[in-house]
């Protein structure tokens, strides 16, 4: 079907992926009084925003442009195609309403209020992130970076309590601060330099400015994009933790911080171009950043014992493997880092629906109150290790192929320094992971559980996403593949 449409009708779904989470939002606003056709109407458009976005991936080469708004040259309002940015919106789209449906469960169990306006700036949010990964250029990627900010922090200050609102405030704040105060000076550079913000495979910064001001510039720009979490700018995705556990799987496996990664290797891959990263230098002093960053927080998680935050310490140790990747400069390694994008996507997603299953069935939400508990929830447990197993990146899971590129990636590139620090992180990754389901399923339990299982509307998802990891396993050269022209992979 997809080869029948004309060159319009193709250009045409780029603007309806943004258009259908608009509409989700839009039907759950005009349901609020009807819960089950609310929730209903919300996965079903996901379904369709699935298919619009996977049925896209034959035409990823054919250069498809969908012009909004022009106002001055090299500066416009477009989206094009291309293979990064759909697999961003590829992963976005695909879990979308998998975390619907789970959310449906988590919220009436946790007998959570105002549904109507979570699910309203869920699908705003996804709005955000289809927008964000289809922009053609960075001043449209901004546009779409601020407002996913916008639409995601009624979300996290959902409960509207005291600790709600700090963290809120904390989570906007700080994303503001870095983007309008870094990375927009670093937009508007580099349109000065390049004369354009279109993105273009090589770069559109080779031979625009010296080794110093490029490494300045690509600064600018990691530190700017916050969503990407790198010390000392990450602390509002700890403070976000205050959130339900469906906007924790939405902050960091569906869109927010994905858009955070997404961004740093579109910058490296479309404006800077990992040829002209590798031969300025540009990259060293962000390298050094990145990897204390991956060791630093893999120790605070270990050291937490509250689970939600150890996992989203893990985040973003995890997103700093894409950045570092990134600031390598090297094909295979970029190509780890996209790969990564993915899977530790999945398998993140797992491990808050993980615990967001724990949190209200069994009402534990530190890491010592999980003895035994994986007697009587085993399915809840038995996904949480297959994520674990993922996050690590030990088969037969797809993050064993992620880590993998980055480290082969690493070794091609003679960088010995970050080699280790990859090589560390993992094994600090089974140091802050894998003790959780040794104890639930080894340890005999503290006390008698009076609960069973989670409801099977937060088990079948978090199954499903666990299943996935695995999938990854034997499906990453369909992943890797469409990417091969971008990061001119051998």
């Amino acid at each position: 079907m997809t080869a029948a449409w004309t060159s319009p009708d193709r250009a045409a779904a780029l603007p309806a992926a943004v258009a259908l989470p608009l509409l989700a939002c839009g039907a759950v606003l005009l349901l609020r009084h009807r819960p089950i056709a609310r929730e209903a109407a919300s996965v079903a458009v996901g379904l369709a925003l699935t298919g619009v976005v996977l049925a896209l991936w034959p035409v990823a080469d054919d250069g498809l442009r969908f012009e909004l708004w022009t106002w001055l040259p090299g500066l416009s309002l477009e989206f094009a195609l291309e293979p990064l940015g759909l697999l961003f919106a590829s992963v976005a789209a695909v879990l979308w309403p998998v975390t619907t449906v789970y959310a449906a469960g988590y919220l009436r169990a946790a007998r959570e209020p105002a549904l109507d306006r979570f699910f309203a700036f869920f699908a705003l949010a996804i709005a955000s992130a289809m927008w964000i990964a289809l922009s053609a250029n960075l001043v449209t990627l901004f546009i779409g970076y601020e407002l996913m900010t916008l639409a995601t922090w009624p979300l996290v200050a959902h409960h509207g309590d005291k600790q709600a609102r700090r963290g809120a405030r904390t989570y906007v704040v700080m994303l503001l601060v870095t983007s309008i105060g870094l990375l927009l000076p670093a937009i508007i550079w580099t349109w000065v330099l390049a004369g354009t913000t279109d993105f273009r495979l090589g770069g559109i910064l080779a031979g625009q400015a010296g080794s110093g001001v490029l490494t300045l510039l690509f600064a600018l720009y990691l530190f700017g994009i916050g969503k990407a979490a790198l010390m000392p700018v990450h602390r509002w995705l700890p403070a976000a933790m205050v959130a339900p556990a469906p906007v924790s799987a939405l902050l960091h496996a569906v869109a927010v911080v994905k858009a955070g990664v997404f961004t740093v290797l579109k910058v490296a891959v479309y404006v800077f171009g990992l040829d002209t990263l590798r031969e300025s230098g540009a990259t060293e002093p962000m390298k050094w950043v990145a990897s204390f960053t991956l060791i630093a927080a893999a120790i605070v998680a270990i050291r937490s014992d509250n689970l939600k935050r150890r996992l989203a310490y893990s985040t973003v140790s995890q997103l700093a493997y894409i950045v570092l990747a990134a600031t390598l400069a090297h094909e295979v390694a970029a190509a780890g880092g996209a790969l990564h994008m993915v899977t530790h996507a999945v398998g993140k997603i797992t491990l808050f629906l993980c615990a967001g299953a724990i949190a209200v069935t069994a009402g534990k939400t530190r890491v010592s109150e999980l003895d035994g508990l994986g007697r009587t929830m085993p399915w809840t447990f038995a996904a949480f290790l297959t994520a674990t197993v993922s996050i690590i990146g030990l088969p037969p899971t797809g993050g064993t192929w992620s880590k993998w590129l980055m480290l082969l990636g690493t070794a091609e590139a003679d960088q010995v320094v970050p080699l280790a620090v990859l090589l560390v992180g993992s094994l600090l990754a089974v140091a802050y992971l894998m003790p959780i389901a040794v104890r639930a399923f080894l340890r005999p339990p503290a006390d008698l559980p009076a609960h069973g299982e989670a409801p099977l509307v937060m088990t079948g998802p978090l199954t499903l996403t666990a299943l996935g990891c695995v999938a990854l396993f034997f499906g990453a050269d369909a992943v890797l593949e469409p990417l091969a022209g971008t990061l001119e992979l051998p």
